[in-house]
């Protein structure tokens, strides 16, 4: 009786497994695309930052993302089991929120002041202070903005596996939560040290240990670094207009009236969800100013 005990369990164990790993494979397919603009974003980040303090500022974020996880998945069975009309509201919130930071980041960049005698990627610090006030703030910037695009990813997962049991549904979304947090925060640190690669190629070449393709491929390392990264500022900062245009208008359904054919729904809906998203921004901020103004005069 024990014996068939154990191999029922160990059955039931077998199938939660294969459940929970079809579901993934889904959820994985579903979120691809999020995946991509949070690789963006991330980069876009921890861009300014000097070069030996971007692997541990990359690792900060990284710790964060992980507290960010371990809030969302809890939440978001919580709020799919009692108050599930809560999800989209509280979307909607975080779409506005990453429109609201791309119109402040698109402003800064916009504003800031520039050397007519050089490219300040990293900004120079007087002290040593003032070096890790930045490095904070980048890295609290860094963790806001994961903590809204993660909380897409995980609303994504639990749409897949709404129907599932609490099992399947926790275990699914902690996977993908864990696979996510390795796969952004582990290709972003192999972005931003390619030139260390390229520089590494580089020494070996000139001691004599590697051929000519090694040189070749080091200074195409050299060379790529800093022009990837500024491309992926670039990205990153249209990401969070795409990402959040997308959100308002998932969750508003502004673009359900148009009827456009095959072709079209390949290129428009990225261009108007990426207007509605500046939209969007520019109303948070003109609101945000607003009511700034407001609590001061009330305060005054």
């Amino acid at each position: 009786m024990a014996g068939a005990s154990l191999l029922t369990l160990l059955d039931d164990i077998a199938t939660i497994l294969d459940d929970v790993s079809v579901m993934s494979k889904m959820a994985a397919k579903k979120t691809a695309g999020v995946l991509g603009d949070d690789l963006a974003l991330n980069a876009e980040q921890v861009s300014g930052v000097a070069s030996e303090r971007e692997l541990p500022v990359i690792w900060a974020v990284a710790k964060g993302s992980l507290k960010n996880k371990c809030i969302l998945v809890p939440a978001a069975l919580l709020i799919s089991a009692f108050v599930p009309w809560l999800i989209m509201p509280l979307l909607l919130c975080g779409g506005l929120f990453l429109c609201f930071e791309g119109i402040e980041s698109t402003h800064h960049k916009l504003t800031s002041k520039k050397s007519t005698t050089q490219d300040s990627s990293e900004p120079e610090f007087e002290t040593d202070e003032e070096r890790k006030a930045f490095e904070t703030k980048k890295v609290k910037g860094a963790i806001r903005t994961d903590f809204v695009l993660s909380a897409e990813i995980i609303a994504i997962t639990l749409g897949v596996v709404a129907q599932e049991s609490l099992v399947t549904q926790a275990s699914t979304l902690s996977i993908i939560a864990l696979l996510m947090t390795i796969g952004v925060y582990g290709f972003v640190a192999l972005i931003v040290r390619m030139d260390d690669g390229g520089a590494y190629l580089l020494q070996r070449h000139s001691q004599g240990k590697l051929g000519k393709s090694a040189k070749y491929m080091g200074l195409a390392l050299l060379n790529t670094a800093p022009k990837l990264m500024k491309v992926l500022t670039i990205i990153g900062t249209l990401a969070m207009f795409l990402v959040g245009g997308g959100i308002v208008d998932h969750s508003l359904h502004i673009l359900t009236y148009l009827n456009l054919t095959d072709f079209d729904w390949f290129i428009l809906p990225h261009l108007l969800q990426l207007v509605i998203g500046v939209v969007a921004g520019l109303i948070t901020v003109a609101v945000v100013t607003l009511f700034s103004k407001i609590k001061k005069q009330i305060w005054s």
